[in-house]
């Protein structure tokens, strides 16, 4: 298996590189260069499977020779073997055809750990079979950062820089990221938006001289690595109800775009999903695409969903790529003209297409604590408020024929003020959280400056002696 860069200029990398280079030379995002296809007969074949064995299958379609079966099959078992719930990622049913994956059983209460906890050890095998240490970068608009944290601190082979922005995460968000007082973990709260994190990170990745000096990694969604780790939860859900011999739908709350693209990176596979649905709040540039061709950046707001609070969805890429036909120099022009006008061009019938496959819905502050209240008093289900957003999208595109399954991203503790203003209700953190808020801090609040957050990188990894 091979991987090849969106803007089409980088070199063409096997699955080892491309985890650890992330980000790609030429400022695009790697993809396959030939998706992996599953037909119906072995679709039924992983039926039986676990999830970690599934999830090894799945993986290994990806990873190729750099990760041997039995290796990949032990760390996926490692990976998921603590987490909080036997199912891994259970299934709950709300109403007739409706049903919620509960992605948050982790270490850290969001989908991130599902992705995250196997990085981890996969950097940690690679970057010890070449003797080689790395510095991570990664930016975070909530959980990424703690599921990044939790999956690598005290590694022998990296250190971990996450900047997220200065008073825009839930206060469990953040004490999840800045209680780990690991000494190659830096926390950094970035005085802006999720969207100035993540262009420090990439423009760090641009300054080839920094890139090379600290030998740069990333582990936010535009790795490759995350979007297929990503993969095998949706086939797990179809299997369950039914397909291949069945279709199914997903809604997903969505960002930065990784999740719901994993989603459809397993359709393109051959599984056989009917709708995708794209759940968002009032930040809500992917819903205005694909309502009306309209992807403009306006201000980031803060909401109830941090995790969604974004105008710059870095996966958006990998997927105008694939409706491009694979045109990387149109791809490239796209994304140029992109963010230097604040608007991106789509051609009519490249929207068409998008619109083939997504569909999208948005509420704001107001109408995400209604959806709280009402899921809540219709089927006794807690959803946090990005799940909420996404059960309100699936209940809005649903059909009798099909069952629609909505990922439930995040552990509804993680955000105890909007549960309560909704319900009445302040949801418990878990018992291996429940000193999070008597542990001590420790993180630095920092301008939106390149050259301030690189000095702050390279102190983290001399302190480490890398």
């Amino acid at each position: 298996m091979r991987y090849i860069s969106t803007r089409g200029k980088a070199p063409v990398l096997n699955f080892s590189h491309t985890l650890l280079t992330g980000l790609a030379i030429d400022g695009g995002l790697y993809v396959p260069e030939i998706w992996p296809q599953l037909s119906h007969k072995e679709l039924r074949s992983l039926r039986n499977l676990s999830y970690p064995e599934l999830a090894a299958k799945i993986i290994g379609l990806f990873t190729s020779d750099d990760v041997p079966a039995p290796i990949l099959l032990d760390l996926c078992k490692q990976s998921y073997d603590h987490f909080n719930h036997k199912a891994i990622v259970p299934l709950i049913q709300l109403e007739h055809n409706l049903f919620v994956q509960e992605l948050f059983h982790g270490p850290t209460l969001a989908f991130k750990d599902m992705a995250m906890q196997l990085l981890g050890r996969l950097f940690d095998y690679i970057l010890s079979q070449r003797e080689e240490h790395i510095t991570i970068i990664g930016a975070t608009s909530g959980d990424t950062g703690s599921a990044a944290i939790e999956a690598f601190k005290n590694s022998r082979y990296l250190t971990v820089t996450i900047l997220h922005p200065y008073g825009r995460t839930s206060e469990v968000q953040r004490r999840q990221m800045t209680t780990v007082l690991s000494p190659n973990i830096n926390n950094i709260a970035v005085k802006g938006s999720f969207d100035d994190c993540q262009d420090l990170v990439k423009t760090m990745f641009a300054d080839f001289s920094f890139r090379k000096e600290m030998h740069l990694s990333a582990i936010n969604s535009i790795n490759w690595g995350r979007i297929a780790a990503q993969i095998p939860y949706y086939i797990y859900a179809a299997l369950c109800l039914g397909a291949p011999d069945r279709e199914i739908s997903f809604t997903v709350p969505t960002g930065n775009f990784g999740n719901i693209l994993a989603a459809w990176s397993a359709k393109k596979m051959g599984l056989p999903i009917r709708f995708l649905g794209v759940a968002s709040n009032h930040n809500d540039i992917l819903t205005r695409f694909l309502l009306s061709n309209d992807m403009s950046i306006q201000e980031v707001k803060p909401s109830l969903s941090p995790s969604m609070d974004i105008q710059i969805s870095s996966n958006f890429e990998r997927l105008l790529f694939e409706l491009l036909d694979r045109d990387a120099v149109q791809c490239n022009q796209i994304m140029q003209d992109f963010r230097k006008n604040n608007k991106m061009a789509i051609p009519e019938k490249i929207w068409n297409k998008a619109t083939q496959n997504f569909n999208g819905m948005s509420l704001n502050n107001e109408e995400t604590k209604e959806a709280i209240t009402k899921i809540f008093k219709n089927s006794l289900y807690l959803a946090d408020p990005h799940t909420a957003i996404g059960i309100t999208t699936a209940q809005k595109y649903k059909d009798k024929d099909t069952p629609m399954v909505t990922v439930a991203t995040a552990h509804p503790a993680k955000f105890p003020d909007a549960i309560k203003q909704a319900t009445g209700i302040l949801p418990p953190l878990p018992l291996t959280m429940a000193d999070l808020y008597e542990r001590k801090e420790y993180y630095q609040i920092l301008p939106a400056d390149l050259k301030i957050i690189e000095e702050s990188v390279r102190a983290i990894t001399r302190q480490n002696n890398f």
